[in-house]
C-alpha cells in the first residue's frame, strides 16, 4: 500500500519551443518525489501533440533509473499496439537492469487515430495486438529462444537479450470489460482512473475471470490512480488549482488538432464554468488532505480489494516550486492513511 505520484508528461507551456526544462523538471521531480516519500513515480505516453507530450516513457525510464534509487518507475501507460512487442521487451528489460528491478511496466490500447496513422499501426486491431504482445514479454524476457506465430505478430525463432534480473510486473490500463478479463489472464494487475462504483465492477469482473481460470487474486496488483488537489478547503483547492487542472483537460481534446500545428504551444480557452465542474463527473477530488483520504478509503472499500494510489497531480502549467509544494502537501497529508 502507498502513494504514488504522477503522471510525469515533459509538456511545454504556452509559449515555450524548448523541452530542454520539461524534461530537466521532469528528473528532478522523480527525484522529488523518492525524497518525500512516494512509493512510485509514473510516466504518461502520446505522440505529435504540439506541446510534447512525452513519446519515450523507457527512455526517460532509464534516465530516472539512473537519478532515483528506491522509488518505483511506472509507466501509466504505454500504447502497446504501437510499438514493436520485441523492441518492446528489450527496452523495458534494460531499464528493469538500470533501476534494479523498479520498473512497472503499465500497457496500454490507446484511441487517438492520427497516433495510429503516424506509427503506422491499425487501431481495428490493438485489441488483438495488446494480447499477442501480453503473451509474447514473458516468454522474450526468459533470455531463452522462443517462437510466436499469431494473426498480428509473426516471429521467428529469436532469443531477446539482455534478460532482466528481475521478473517485469505487466499492468493493464483500460476499463472496458474485455481488457480487464485480458488482464485476469495475461497481466499482473491493472491501472485504472474510474469512478469508485465502476472501479469496484471493474474488480469484479477480474476477480471472476480468476475465479473462471483459478488463478490466486494475491498475484495480482490494483492500482487506482486520480487527480488530487489539496487546500484548506474544497473551494480553496479548486481555486488555487483551477487553472492548471483544466489546461490539463483540454489538452487531450486538443491533441489531434495540435499535431499539425506550428509551435509554440498556445494556451488553453479560458474554461468558463463554475470550478465545480472540474470535479464533477471526473475522477477528481479537491479539498482538505482529509477529505481526500476519505474519498480514496471509500475507492479501496468499495473495491473489496487491497488497492494502491497513484495522486494524478503534476501539472505541466505549474511552475516547479509550487508542484513540489503541491506534492509535499499530498505525501505528508494523505500518504500515512492510505
Amino acid at each position: 500500500m502507498g502513494l504514488g505520484f504522477g503522471l510525469l508528461s515533459a509538456q511545454l507551456r504556452p509559449g515555450e519551443t524548448d523541452w530542454t526544462r520539461t524534461y530537466d523538471d521532469t528528473i528532478r521531480l522523480a527525484v522529488e518525489a523518492e525524497r518525500l516519500g512516494f512509493t512510485s513515480v509514473w510516466t504518461t505516453e502520446h505522440h505529435f501533440v504540439d506541446d510534447g507530450y512525452m513519446p519515450s516513457l523507457l527512455v526517460v525510464g532509464a534516465a530516472l533509473a539512473q537519478a532515483t534509487s528506491r522509488i518505483e518507475l511506472g509507466t501509466g501507460v504505454i500504447l502497446a499496439p504501437l510499438h514493436h512487442p520485441v523492441r518492446l521487451a528489450e527496452d523495458a528489460a534494460t531499464v528493469q537492469l538500470l533501476s534494479h528491478g523498479r520498473l512497472i511496466l503499465g500497457l496500454g490500447l490507446g484511441w487517438n487515430e492520427v497516433e495510429f496513422r503516424g506509427l503506422g499501426a491499425d487501431p481495428r486491431r490493438r485489441g488483438a495486438a495488446m494480447e499477442e504482445i501480453l503473451q509474447i514479454l514473458p516468454q522474450a524476457w526468459t533470455g531463452e529462444p522462443f517462437t510466436h506465430h499469431g494473426a498480428v505478430y509473426d516471429l521467428p525463432t529469436l532469443a531477446v537479450r539482455p534478460a532482466p534480473a528481475k521478473t517485469i510486473p505487466v499492468l493493464v490500463g483500460g476499463g472496458a470489460e474485455p481488457a480487464l478479463r485480458r488482464a485476469a489472464r495475461l497481466a499482473d494487475g491493472v491501472f485504472l482512473s474510474t469512478p469508485a462504483e465502476k472501479f469496484a465492477e471493474q474488480v469484479r469482473w477480474v476477480l471472476d475471470e480468476f475465479e473462471r481460470i483459478g488463478r490466486d487474486p494475491a498475484t495480482f496488483r490494483f492500482i487506482h490512480y486520480s487527480v488530487l488537489l489539496p487546500g484548506p478547503s474544497r473551494a480553496a483547492a479548486l481555486d488555487r488549482y483551477g487553472d492548471v487542472a483544466w489546461a490539463m483537460q483540454w489538452k487531450y481534446s486538443d491533441m489531434g488538432a495540435s499535431a499539425t500545428r506550428p509551435l509554440p504551444p498556445p494556451s488553453p480557452p479560458p474554461f468558463g464554468r463554475p470550478l465545480e465542474d472540474l470535479v464533477k463527473g471526473r475522477v477528481s477530488y479537491a479539498g482538505t488532505p482529509a477529505e481526500l483520504v476519505e474519498e480514496l478509503l471509500a475507492v479501496r472499500k468499495l473495491a473489496g480489494v487491497p488497492v494502491d494510489f497513484v495522486a494524478r497531480s503534476h501539472f505541466p502549467l505549474l511552475d516547479y516550486e509550487p508542484q513540489v509544494e503541491l506534492m509535499a502537501e499530498l505525501i505528508e497529508g494523505v500518504g500515512p492513511h492510505v
